[in-house]
């Protein structure tokens, strides 16, 4: 079975505009999150989806593939717009602002969708001491016995009734490394629209209740923070300094 990973990046961030080429420690973001992929697959199998020639540009200079895409909802619309244009069985989508993924676990993530084919496949992890779970920015996610998602919500779920309990409950986060077939790519375009659900949350997986497809969660290493906002620059740029130190 054929693999290759797409990485979707727009550059009219409602968040953050022109974000994937943010320079982190003098390198664009969407050129980090790529040699990160690198380490995975070989390049000729890594494609950067976007409908920006800024974008383009910088992907070509550094000898990445590129495919342009027209305007598209999500960036799974995107990843599924590019993957019509490929021959592949399986499609990794990283997304293009988080350039402190482990590449060990993007290869956990193809490893699962080869066992798992009729799940898709998406990464969590605890939500860190330096981090605030409050923030409407972190989806949150609760899962079952069997690591299937139940709900993703950038409310703070699960909520206690009683917090006189004094439970501590220790926060999952969504990690955006997902596993797809060309299938599941196509029922999720096909759909044409957002959700109710997706809409009101804004986290475009939750499209994939409407056609009751299955999420399977899967954990990754701790220490993996998203550009989200302007303000997320220093901190990301502070974490990739330490990880330079202590190679």
């Amino acid at each position: 079975m054929q693999t290759c990973i797409i990485i979707p990046a727009r550059y009219d961030s409602k968040r953050f505009p022109g974000k994937p080429l943010v320079k982190l420690l003098g390198k664009s973001m969407i050129i980090w999150v790529a040699e990160l992929a690198n380490k995975v697959l070989p390049k000729e199998d890594i494609y950067i989806a976007t409908d920006s020639k800024l974008i383009e540009q910088e992907i070509i200079q550094h000898e990445f593939n590129c495919i342009r895409t027209g305007n598209a909802l999500t960036g799974t619309d995107r990843v599924a717009l590019a993957s019509k244009e490929l021959n592949y069985d399986f499609f990794i989508n990283i997304q293009g602002d988080e350039p402190l993924l482990d590449p060990q676990d993007i290869e956990k993530c193809i490893k699962l969708k080869y066992k798992f084919p009729q799940y898709i496949i998406n990464g969590f992890n605890i939500i860190g001491n330096n981090e605030n779970p409050n923030s409407r920015n972190i989806p949150k996610l609760v899962t079952n016995d069997n690591n299937e998602l139940i709900y993703i919500s950038r409310a703070l779920i699960p909520s206690q009734k009683d917090v006189s309990n004094n439970i501590k409950i220790e926060y999952k986060k969504q990690v955006c490394i997902y596993g797809f077939s060309k299938k599941e790519l196509n029922l999720f375009y096909d759909y044409g629209r957002k959700s109710d659900l997706e809409k009101f949350e804004d986290i475009e997986i939750l499209r994939f209740f409407e056609l009751r497809t299955k999420i399977k969660m899967f954990k990754c290493r701790k220490g993996s923070i998203a550009v989200d906002i302007p303000s997320d620059v220093l901190k990301v740029e502070k974490l990739l300094k330490n990880q330079q130190i202590n190679k």
